[in-house]
Order: structure tokens, then C-alpha cells, then sequence
């Protein structure tokens, strides 16, 4: 069994939680409030240039050639993808650039695995952010009712074939990082994975929410 194999059943129960959010069982349908989705591209945006640096860190990192000019291609293509998304559904809206409690912790957290964890963790926390926005996408492709969603743009860019190579490389990289780790460093990578994939479904929720801080 590759490694992407068993990080994935460990948390088949964090992702049939994620598909029940509301906040994507109504951009799903189109119902979602405008107001929870801006929400939620802010602090994307906020998050996507901490994971862009993280991805830059841990190019820097890796020895192999091919796995470190992938990373670097990772953060180049996030940001490019977040850009496209603002100017299409936040052209007039002003911004609130206050980190939320969950972005700030899922950042955090990131950041800590560069840089006091392995390479082999740091590449296995950045892998939900592609592995599950793959499957939610495709998901909400595959279930969606046939019909105008004013989220259709967000949709298809994680439903789309050009996304799907970029998490299947992505995938293949952390599968030959754990090929050489030990069995003690995969099971780092495992709990890495486990934890960020935990955190993703928080950031929905606190878009949901219009996640504030409390005092």
C-alpha cells in the first residue's frame, strides 16, 4: 500500500464530514450568501500567500530536482488561481485583511512543520489543500443540480483536469518522500496530513460562521 493510500483512510472520516458543511452544500446548490463566500475568499487569499511561502520552503528543501521545480510551480500556480478567482467575484468589494482565528492557525501550523518538522512533514501538510479541494470539487461536479450557480467559476477551478495533474504530482511526490523515510517519519506524515485535513474543514466552518475573533 503507497503511503497516499493509507493517509487517505485515515481520514475518510474528516472528508465525509467536509462534504456535509453547509457552507458547500449551499455553494453546491448556488444558495450560499455572497457575504459567507467573500468571507471565505478573503481569508483564502490570506491563507494562499502563507501556503505559497510554505511551498517555497519546502522546494527549497528538497534534493530532487523535479520534486523541488514542481513545488515551486505548486506556488506560483496557487497564486495565479486565487488572483483569477478575486478579480472575477471580488472586482468592487472592499477587503478586510484581519486573519481569522482558524486561518491564522492553519498557517501556523504550516509553518511550524517547516520549520521544525522534516521536509517529509512539511509536504504531507500542504497536501490536503490540493488532495481535498480536488475531491470537493469533482464531488460537487458529480451532484450538483444542472443549472446557473453564481459559484460555477469557484467549481470548476477545483474540478478542473489542469488542477487534477497538479494534486496527482503533488501526490506522487509525498508517496516517494515516504518511500525513503522510516517507519517512524511516514507515520509524522500521516499525522501532518491528518491534522491540515482537519484544519480545511474548520476553514469552511468559519466561513460559515464569519468566524470573528471573541475579544
Amino acid at each position: 500500500m503507497k503511503w497516499s493510500d493509507h493517509a487517505w483512510q485515515s481520514i475518510e472520516g474528516i472528508y465525509a464530514e467536509i462534504i456535509k458543511l453547509p457552507f458547500l452544500q449551499e455553494l453546491m446548490d448556488g444558495s450560499l450568501a455572497k457575504e459567507k463566500f467573500e468571507f471565505y475568499l478573503f481569508q483564502d487569499s490570506l491563507y494562499l500567500a502563507e501556503f505559497g511561502r510554505v511551498m517555497c520552503g519546502v522546494a527549497a528543501k528538497l534534493e530532487n530536482t523535479e520534486y523541488r521545480e514542481a513545488f515551486l510551480s505548486f506556488a506560483g500556480d496557487t497564486l495565479d488561481v486565487e488572483k483569477a478567482l478575486h478579480q472575477f467575484y471580488l472586482q468592487d468589494v472592499k477587503k478586510n485583511l484581519d486573519l481569522s482565528p482558524t486561518c491564522l492557525l492553519y498557517t501556523s501550523y504550516l509553518h511550524k512543520q517547516l520549520s521544525v518538522g522534516s521536509v517529509q512533514e512539511a509536504a504531507a501538510a500542504v497536501l490536503p489543500c490540493f488532495w481535498i479541494y480536488k475531491k470537493v470539487g469533482d464531488y460537487i461536479l458529480e451532484h450538483q443540480t444542472k443549472g446557473e450557480n453564481q459559484y460555477q467559476n469557484w467549481i470548476d477551478t477545483y474540478g478542473g483536469e489542469d488542477f487534477s495533474k497538479a494534486v496527482e504530482k503533488a501526490i506522487s511526490i509525498c508517496n516517494a518522500l515516504a518511500e525513503s523515510a522510516s517507519e517512524e517519519l511516514q507515520v509524522k506524515m500521516t499525522d501532518a496530513f491528518v491534522k491540515a485535513s482537519k484544519m480545511e474543514w474548520m476553514f469552511w466552518q468559519s466561513a460559515y460562521e464569519l468566524e470573528a475573533w471573541r475579544v
